[in-house]
């Protein structure tokens, strides 16, 4: 994508082919149900990539002096300030990990994989999941309410499966979508979220609102993630080269979009206060911009 910038066109996005979603609140694993609390926290294995394996999510201590990269195998990999408390690389999985979130005072995490199995490590607590559920599409992300007692899962067609206290309202699924949906953020409230398409489209739902996108804009790398600005006014989304897009009160700290990278960028993170973000790459590079803070890398 081109190297980033605040836009400030709004462009609603257009659509194709979807499936319904549906509101779970079970806080109970059912029968044959992938994801579960896990209480047993083995040694933190190294800081590095295992072989074979590539960063999909980095989460962000609630000081913004550490994060987490989590990895397709279930690994975990810390760095600053983020503690260790387990992680599912030893576990058998339906699907690969692709998306993480600490939960709000930074003493666990939830890791997700594409089969919206739920694994929670720390004082993360299991709400439920879609692992063991049939779906319409892979699930693609999450995020936690604002007191970590639920969660949201996301899918490609758009669907919203809500846990614990987390409210739904309303979804893509079973609407016509350009492109796939391939991530989401929660507003500071927890009373509404966004979902972002590759192609750059944002939807709204609940008091998220619409800030613009890049939806019906050119771009030279398809849309990979989003993050919100802390008190909801904003959120960037990032494209797979690294370019930055800027909505609403969302800064641009810079990107390395233009810039030839080793690997392609999966995913960001904004810093808490919201003067920068962290960009992660597929080989575990972290691309620190604004106030965020370099703490490494799980790149081999």
């Amino acid at each position: 994508a081109a190297g980033g910038a605040t836009v400030v066109v709004l462009s609603v996005v257009a659509p194709a082919t979807v499936a319904p979603s549906a509101h779970l609140a079970s806080a109970a694993t059912a029968p044959g149900e992938r994801g579960a609390r896990v209480v047993a926290a083995p040694v933190p294995v190294s800081s590095d990539l295992a072989y074979g394996t590539t960063a999909t999510h980095l989460s962000v201590t609630p000081d913004g002096r550490g994060y987490w990269i989590a990895d397709t195998s279930g690994g975990v990999h810390t760095f600053g300030d983020a503690g260790y408390f387990g992680s599912a690389a030893s576990l058998p999985l339906n699907g690969p990990v692709i998306a993480m979130t600490a939960t709000p005072d930074g003493a666990g995490y939830w890791l997700l994989g594409s089969d919206g199995g739920i694994f929670s490590f720390g004082d993360a607590q299991f709400y439920g999941s879609m692992g063991g559920h049939p779906l319409n599409k892979p699930v693609v992300g999450m995020a936690a309410t604002p007191d970590g007692r639920g969660y949201w899962e996301v899918a490609s067609d758009g669907g919203i499966f809500s846990f614990g206290d987390a409210q739904f309202y309303g979804s893509m699924g079973g609407h016509p979508l350009n492109q796939p949906i391939v991530g989401m953020a929660a507003t500071p409230d927890g009373r509404g979220y966004w979902e972002v398409a590759s192609d750059g489209g944002i939807f709204s739902f609940g008091d998220a609102q619409f800030y613009g996108s890049m939806g019906g804009q050119p771009l030279n790398a398809p849309i990979v993630a989003m993050a919100a600005v802390p008190g909801g006014g904003g959120y960037w989304e990032v494209a797979s080269d690294g370019g930055i897009f800027s909505f609403g009160d969302a800064q641009f700290y810079g990107s390395t979009g233009g810039t030839v990278l080793d690997q392609t960028v999966v995913g960001m993170a904004a810093v808490p206060g919201g003067g920068g973000y962290w960009l992660v790459g597929s080989a575990g590079g972290v691309y620190a911009f604004g106030d965020a803070g370099n703490d490494g890398s799980a790149s081999s």
